[in-house]
């Protein structure tokens, strides 16, 4: 279903999906302008990126540090053996929705299984997230970390 949708794009699409992410605020007239239609055209196909799925949400960046956030951490995870009394993937999925700590859970091939991407206020409380949320999951056997130095890329956006 995704190539059908993909197949659907054509390069006004693409050019207006790069403006708006962008810039997410633009007005209608602002996106017309950018890809040359009307903005009553613009609106049409705005709606029906929206309505196929392709556009599925809006939102304010913001940036972590200035909100207390200084320390990001990337926590590779390995989950428990498979076994007959009960799937751990599902426990811990619905458990990682739940921790606000947890910006981006990524499933993994190779050696571990997860990739989180944390937020949290100092080492501090990465201990606490880890020692009392992370570590006392049930289907959590193993996690490793790296910390943040910089970031030398931070897109939101997808290529489009």
């Amino acid at each position: 279903m995704i190539a059908t949708v993909e197949s659907e794009l054509d390069a006004v699409d693409r050019r207006l999906l790069a403006q708006l992410q962008a810039q997410g605020r633009a007005t209608y007239d602002e996106l017309a302008a950018a890809v040359g239609l009307s903005a009553s055209a613009v609106l049409r196909r705005v709606r029906r990126l929206e309505a196929s799925g392709v556009i599925v949400g809006y939102t304010a960046r913001v940036a972590p540090e200035r909100v207390g956030l200084g320390l990001t951490a990337c926590i590779n995870v390995r989950l428990a053996k498979h076994d007959e009394a009960g799937n751990p993937i599902e426990g811990f999925a619905a458990a990682v929705q739940t921790w606000p700590e947890v910006v981006e859970c990524l499933a993994l091939s190779g050696e571990m299984d997860y990739l989180l991407r944390v937020l949290v206020h100092d080492m501090a409380h990465y201990s606490r997230f880890v020692m009392e949320t992370l570590l006392r999951h049930p289907s959590v056997q193993d996690c490793k970390t790296s910390f943040m130095l910089r970031r030398l890329k931070g897109a939101t956006g997808v290529p489009v």
